[in-house]
């Protein structure tokens, strides 16, 4: 029936509005600020987003020749019948085109190539271990079911001392400088997601992970686990806060040390007193 070609012309319309429809609104794109939809904050983001763009463009003009094929053959090919109930046009059986099944190959495999190829440079400078910024990291992340360890070096300026700020689900660096961070698992597999900054990896069990990033934008942003984790998984969401300035950075961390130590004294009077 020529009906079924019409219903597949409608949803291959439908799905290319909404490609192209998609680059144009805020509620449909890549997560940004609020009040700027269409800027990436971080410069990994802008690479990772271009990649994105590359990929869309390619998959979306395979798609629309796909379903122009597809539309074309269902409406051209339709069975039809006599007044017996019979097929007017007999079936014809093939052993295929080798040549066509090069071509089909070959093309696909071209691309993944391309793409393989082309985004090298981005996935070093965000993995590869030697293209870290020289800097001293600013905080150990430890992912647990279902929250996640937020550790900063204290007065001393050393990671993993008794003088360390410890906070949960709280993380926050400073605009426009590089950030590197030491991620951690205490147990299960998780997924550290930065989506605002397109950042994203997986915290493994028994290593230690360098990440690192950087943003152009102050603001409040989120924290999520990208990695299905356990039961509580849809709980694993934090809040990321970038500062202005190192200077107001820092007055957020004496403030959580001066808050830290007063609880710590609050603990240490009551087990005296018990």
């Amino acid at each position: 029936m020529r009906n079924w070609s019409i219903l597949f012309a409608l949803a291959a319309i439908a799905s290319v509005a909404a490609f192209l429809y998609a680059p144009f609104s805020a509620d449909w794109w890549l997560p940004n600020p609020p009040d700027q939809t269409h800027h990436v904050i971080s410069a990994f983001g802008r690479e990772i987003d271009n990649l994105f763009l590359i990929i869309l463009f390619i998959t979306g003009a395979v798609f629309i020749g796909t379903q122009v094929v597809l539309v074309y053959s269902s409406y051209k090919f339709v069975d039809e019948m006599d007044e017996h109930g019979k097929p007017k046009r007999a079936a014809t059986y093939s052993h295929g085109n080798n040549r066509l099944e090069v071509i089909w190959t070959i093309i696909p495999g071209a691309i993944l190539v391309f793409l393989a190829v082309y985004q090298v440079g981005t996935w070093a400078s965000i993995k590869f271990r030697s293209a870290a910024p020289r800097v001293a990291p600013l905080a150990e992340i430890t992912a647990r079911q279902f929250q996640w360890v937020i550790r900063y070096p204290g007065p001393d300026g050393r990671l993993n001392s008794p003088d360390d700020l410890v906070v949960v689900n709280d993380f926050h660096f400073v605009k426009n400088k590089q950030t590197l961070i030491y991620l951690k698992s205490s147990d299960v597999l998780h997924s550290f997601y930065l989506p605002h900054l397109r950042i994203k990896q997986d915290a493994v069990p028994g290593l230690t992970i360098p990440v690192w990033f950087d943003s152009d934008t102050a603001g409040s942003f989120e924290i999520a686990c990208a990695e299905l984790c356990g039961w509580g998984h849809y709980k694993m969401r934090g809040k990321v806060t970038i500062h202005e300035t190192e200077t107001d950075f820092q007055r957020w961390v004496s403030d959580q040390l001066t808050e830290q130590n007063k609880s710590q004294l609050t603990m240490t009077a009551g087990a005296e007193g018990r």
